[in-house]
């Protein structure tokens, strides 16, 4: 059998004037044809694929990273706010511990109080009972018998209620009724006589003192209860600020506990989020680079198919096969124009020039190629070498072309891929300087905010100082002045009490003129005078005119005494005030010079990132003006290189089979 055809084929020989050879070349050819066509399809398929691949891994790739700085940032919050919930529950702790500190102590003094109080009420009515049973004893010694009168001294040792008073009525009853007792030791009917100059004198006497001393307890229960008072009250402040302080502090904990909880939430989501994209990215990594790999696989065999059918083209068209058919099936030959071997005819019909020309001419016409066109112009009329090497020498140029363009190609792939980098690195670390100079300007703006308002506080402190200082010193001589005042009024009123006092003196011992009957008789027309009493001055004006200098001069005294404390305790607080004002002065000053300092370092590295992003900018800028100058050669031409490039394949092998039509010639 001189032909292996498919029968559909063989059925066509005697009907149609295409030949059984031409049919499997025209077939072979919508084959090659198909599958440059889904070659280029396919290229053109990945690329998009292969575009969104880089900006979706880059895009997920950008996600993680900010999902793993959210991470690390809702993680430091998380750690921060639980060591704020700690230290705000050991101060919790701490404040507790103060009011039941504070709860003891007021317990513990109210205690001491309590008793201090019930020993001054037992004290105190004692006091007034022996007073009130000596003014009974004393008005009884003076108005009731010898007998009553002893009885009423030992009725006032039996009931009254303090030592002194029973220790001193007991040795006067020894002393001065021992002699008068009965052999059984009871007194005679006589036996005691009232000696009015010495117990009443004794009474009196101790009347006089346990009234005084009675007082003095008074005015110490007064100050032992203001003491109370004050510490008291300075108690339960401290409890109401430790319970206020322990309050809001635990607000304050409550506070950073939702926080943190928060901050856990936010970031186990986070996590979840992150884990999940980057599940996402790693499969859509590797099925990217599984598409790529079966890609380069899928376009290998898709060349080396096209490679194979042009291969089998260039033998079917060969001169052992299409050249025998042609001179034994000369009958069943016709032209068919969708071919690109329809002008393959005999050699008897057309000279091999000619039927080189044409071909050129019909496959330029059918692909719009300009250089067969012009090839096929510039080979009418030639001889067949000098054809041959014309269509040769322009094959080896197309080659050339190829080459230089593939070269091209090559180096623009290499520059613009080396480009985009430097432009994407350069991009990031102008946005990375960018983000830090923001940062840093925010810190020395707030330091600055900071440090000026630490100014304020230290302008007020020094205007507290002034004003404190001209208030010390205004109350300083305010209190010398009511001291110096104070004790020159107590030295007059000394002075005058002891003129007053020599005076009432000598007037109770002095002794008055006493007027004879005989005198009055011969004074008969006398006004009415003084009666026979010795005068001893004015006794009841006397004494309260002393009596009121007296106190007068306590009220100096106290005036003195209470002055001269309140300037020690402003003395003190002033003191005080200052110390803890030039603590305070100093602690801000050096908050001061601590921002100053660390606002000069900040601007310093403010500084150095503006030198550093305005050099990488000009970096940048000169990557994208690289880039600009690789537009034009670069990523414009690439748009019609493929075209070329297969308009460029397809003008050589039409111009090989031309070639092929001369050697068949030949």
């Amino acid at each position: 059998m001189k032909y292996l055809l498919p029968c559909f084929l063989l059925a066509t020989v005697h009907g149609s004037a295409v030949t059984p050879i031409q049919k499997v070349i025209q077939l072979m050819s919508d084959m090659k044809a198909k599958g440059v066509k889904e070659l280029e399809a396919e290229q053109i398929q990945f690329a998009k694929f292969k575009s969104f691949c880089q900006s979706t891994l880059t895009q997920k790739q950008k996600e993680i990273s900010d999902e793993t700085r959210q991470m690390e940032m809702l993680a430091a919050d998380a750690q921060k706010c639980a060591s704020d919930a700690t230290r705000l529950a050991n101060e919790i702790t701490v404040h507790g511990q103060d009011i039941e500190k504070a709860s003891k102590q007021q317990a513990d003094a109210t205690a001491i109080r309590e008793k201090e109080r019930a020993d001054f009420e037992t004290t105190l009515k004692d006091y007034t009972e022996s007073i009130d049973a000596m003014g009974r004893a004393i008005q009884v010694l003076k108005d009731k018998s010898a007998t009553k009168k002893q009885a009423a001294l030992l009725q006032l040792s039996m009931d009254s209620s303090l030592a002194e008073t029973k220790k001193g009525i007991d040795s006067f009853l020894e002393e001065g009724a021992g002699a008068d007792m009965d052999d059984e030791g009871a007194p005679k009917a006589d036996g005691y006589k009232f000696q009015s100059g010495g117990i009443v004198s004794m009474l009196e006497g101790l009347q006089d003192k346990f009234v005084d001393e009675r007082d003095e307890l008074s005015k110490s229960e007064a100050k032992k209860k203001q003491v109370f008072d004050l510490l008291i009250q300075g108690l339960k402040n401290q409890v109401a600020q430790a319970t206020k302080d322990k309050q809001e502090k635990t607000d304050f904990k409550q506070q950073k506990l939702q926080k943190k909880a928060e901050a856990e939430g936010s970031l186990q989501e986070t996590t979840k989020n992150r884990a999940e994209d980057q599940k996402y990215e790693k499969d859509l990594s590797d099925t990217c680079k599984k598409k790529a790999s079966d890609f380069d696989t899928r376009q290998q065999l898709r060349k080396e198919e096209i490679d194979a059918i042009q291969k089998a083209i260039d033998i079917i068209s060969s001169g052992a096969v299409a050249g025998s058919g042609a001179k034994h099936l000369p009958k069943l030959l016709q032209k068919h124009e969708s071919t690109s071997l329809a002008f393959l005819r005999s050699a008897a019909e057309e000279p091999a020039v000619e039927r080189a020309v044409q071909f050129l001419q019909q496959q330029a016409g059918l692909r719009n190629s300009r250089v067969l066109a012009a090839m096929a112009s510039k080979l009418g009329g030639g001889a067949l070498d000098k054809v041959k090497k014309l269509i040769e020498a322009l094959i080896l140029k197309l080659n050339e072309e190829e080459h230089k363009e593939a070269t091209k190609k090559a180096f623009c792939d290499k520059e613009l891929a080396e480009s985009k980098a430097t432009r994407n690195e350069k991009t990031d670390a102008v946005a990375s300087l960018k983000a830090q100079v923001d940062e840093i300007t925010a810190e020395i703006a707030k330091l600055a905010d900071d440090a000026k308002k630490l100014g304020v506080e230290i302008q007020e402190l020094n205007k507290a100082v002034t004003s404190a200082t001209d208030i010390r010193n205004k109350e300083k001589a305010k209190n010398k002045a009511t001291i110096r005042d104070a004790t020159e009024a107590q030295t007059a009123v000394a002075k005058a009490l002891v003129v007053l006092k020599e005076f009432y003196q000598k007037a109770g011992e002095a002794t008055s003129f006493v007027q004879t009957t005989e005198t009055v008789a011969k004074l008969s027309e006398a006004p009415a005078i003084f009666d026979s009493t010795p005068y001893k001055g004015m006794g009841d004006s006397g004494g309260g005119v002393v009596g009121m200098l007296e106190v007068i001069e306590s009220d100096f005294a106290r005036l003195e005494a209470q002055t001269t404390a309140a300037e020690a305790a402003g003395k003190k607080e002033y003191e005080q005030f200052m110390e803890d004002t030039q603590v305070s002065l100093a602690e801000k000053q050096a908050e001061v010079d601590h921002h100053t300092a660390l606002k000069a370092e900040k601007t310093n590295q403010k500084n150095g990132l503006e030198g550093d992003m305005a050099g990488t900018q000009k970096e940048l800028d000169a990557a994208q003006a690289y880039y600009q100058t690789l537009v034009p050669d670069c990523v414009d031409a690439e748009v019609d290189y493929e075209q070329r490039k297969i308009q460029r394949e397809k003008d050589i092998a039409d111009l090989d089979n031309a070639v092929k039509i001369l050697q068949d010639e030949a």
